[in-house]
């Protein structure tokens, strides 16, 4: 059995002073006083093994005697807790149940994305410019950019981008894709930026202390020391999504290791206790593959909706069909065949990177108005190019889209309501499914494909959703 005890320790002075930075290192503690560094090093080791955790204490000493203050459950990161608890358990501390219990779920989420290296590197060369929202984990280092047009030309260059907004809107998503990290200057954890970054795995950075300028391209944040920094588009930015840290600079990365280390033992004691199945959630081939790799024995819930938002292409004609829709156009129909291409396609992909295991596909659930952009200038554009396409006044069209616009989606058309209203969607979205399906099967791959109908509650809703999309054909 083996501790390693880090501690700081002020000579000559008092518990405030360990907090002020007035502190030596631990390893000249050992030899002044005599004795005492041995009967702290067996005190932590009492303490350690009695209370089955990482500890944190204080002591002091005084004419030469030790004296324990107190002690606690050490705060961790997700490395240090795995860490923890395969040390415990390999030095017969705890058992494997108990080291399953120690790790949370927080601390094996920051194990499923890129972290960087050396975290302290950063802070102590005071690099953190701003901080925000830690709206999705995972770190990112990329070229700032300050709009989706100029991240998707720098991604198709080879290089990397972040893309740091305002805020975001569907029009962004070809960029968001592209990038490796967003950052926003507004926005929360439930704002478009955090859903659509949490959804693909991406480190998104909200509600940053700092101001954004598009129009000159610039970004600039003021420290708590009063320095005021300014990064220009191409400069080089890192992002820390799991502690919400703006960084100057390029900083290494580490890429999680799955399949070997602490991480690979731990997740084979679970797996030897756990009586549930796991499923993934996974809108795209890559991400089916990446679960599976990772032990997932098939797909729980596929995002439809996020299906859209993979390509300019996709979100354009998305937007498309919901004009199309309201204004009874002709084009519908056109619009409706695109989509279920699209659709298709990605069910596909999904069927075979899955072959024999379940596939559960969610129908589109977000009310309309999510795929538009927010009233304004954008919005603006969108109607006039939609006028323009669909042969309508420019007034008409942006009168029916902003009707759309739903301050309480619960209780407008979210989820199967969407169906009802629109039941060509749910139609389109089937149909998809089913053709994809016959496909995969022609091939020799074993489909278990199943269709969820969100938010359904009352029978007469699913009856109706259900009759339209076996009788519509």
């Amino acid at each position: 059995m083996f501790a390693i005890i880090c501690l700081d320790f002020a000579l000559r002075g008092q518990h405030s002073n360990l907090h002020n930075g007035a502190t030596i290192e631990g390893a000249g503690f050992c030899g002044d006083p005599p004795g005492v560094h041995a009967e702290l090093d067996q005190n932590t080791r009492r303490l350690e093994a009695h209370l089955q955790d990482m500890q944190d204490s204080e002591f002091t000493v005084q004419d030469g005697v030790l004296y324990m203050l107190q002690t606690r459950n050490g705060k961790r990161t997700g490395l240090a807790a795995l860490t923890v608890a395969v040390d415990m358990v390999e030095e017969k501390l705890i058992t494997t149940e108990k080291a399953i219990m120690m790790v949370e779920p927080r601390h094996l989420e920051q194990l499923l994305h890129p972290t960087f290296k050396d975290e302290q590197a950063y802070r102590s060369a005071k690099m953190v410019m701003a901080k925000g929202l830690a709206a999705s984990p995972g770190a990112g280092v990329g070229k700032v950019v300050f709009t989706a047009e100029d991240a998707i030309a720098m991604h198709r260059k080879g290089e990397t981008p972040i893309l740091c907004r305002e805020d975001t809107s569907p029009d962004d998503v070809g960029g968001m894709n592209s990038s490796a990290g967003i950052l926003t200057q507004r926005g929360g954890m439930t704002s478009h930026a955090a859903v659509v970054a949490r959804g693909w795995g991406k480190p998104c950075v909200c509600g940053a202390s700092l101001a954004i300028d598009v129009r000159n391209k610039t970004l600039t944040a003021k420290t708590a020391e009063g320095a005021i920094h300014v990064l220009h588009q191409g400069d080089w930015m890192s992002l820390n999504g799991t502690t919400g840290e703006v960084i100057r600079g390029k900083f290494e990365m580490r890429e999680p290791e799955m399949t070997a280390g602490n991480l690979a033992t731990f997740m084979q004691w679970v797996d030897a206790k756990r009586k549930l199945r796991v499923l993934a959630n996974a809108d795209s081939p890559e991400d089916a593959d990446t679960a599976r790799k990772h032990g997932a024995e098939g797909i729980g819930l596929v995002r439809t909706e996020h299906m859209f938002f993979t390509s300019p292409e996709r979100i354009q004609t998305v937007q498309m069909l919901i004009a199309s829709t309201e204004l009874r156009s002709p084009a519908q129909a056109e619009s409706i065949a695109k989509l279920q291409a699209f659709q298709q396609a990605d069910f596909e992909g999904l069927f075979r990177s899955m072959d024999g295991m379940v596939v559960t596909v969610r129908l589109l659930d977000p009310p309309l108005h999510e795929f538009l952009p927010h009233a304004g200038p954008a919005l603006t554009r969108l109607c006039k190019q939609l006028a323009k396409d669909l042969r309508a006044t420019t007034s008409v069209v942006q009168e029916r889209l902003e009707a759309l616009r739903e301050a309480n989606p619960m209780m407008g058309l979210r989820g199967c309501r969407l169906g009802v209203v629109h039941p060509e969607i749910s139609e389109m979205q089937s149909t998809a499914v089913f053709e994809a399906a016959a496909v995969c099967i022609k091939e020799g791959v074993k489909v278990h494909a199943e269709i969820m109908i969100p938010l359904g509650k009352f029978r007469f809703r699913f009856l109706l959703i259900d009759f339209r999309l076996l009788y519509s054909r």
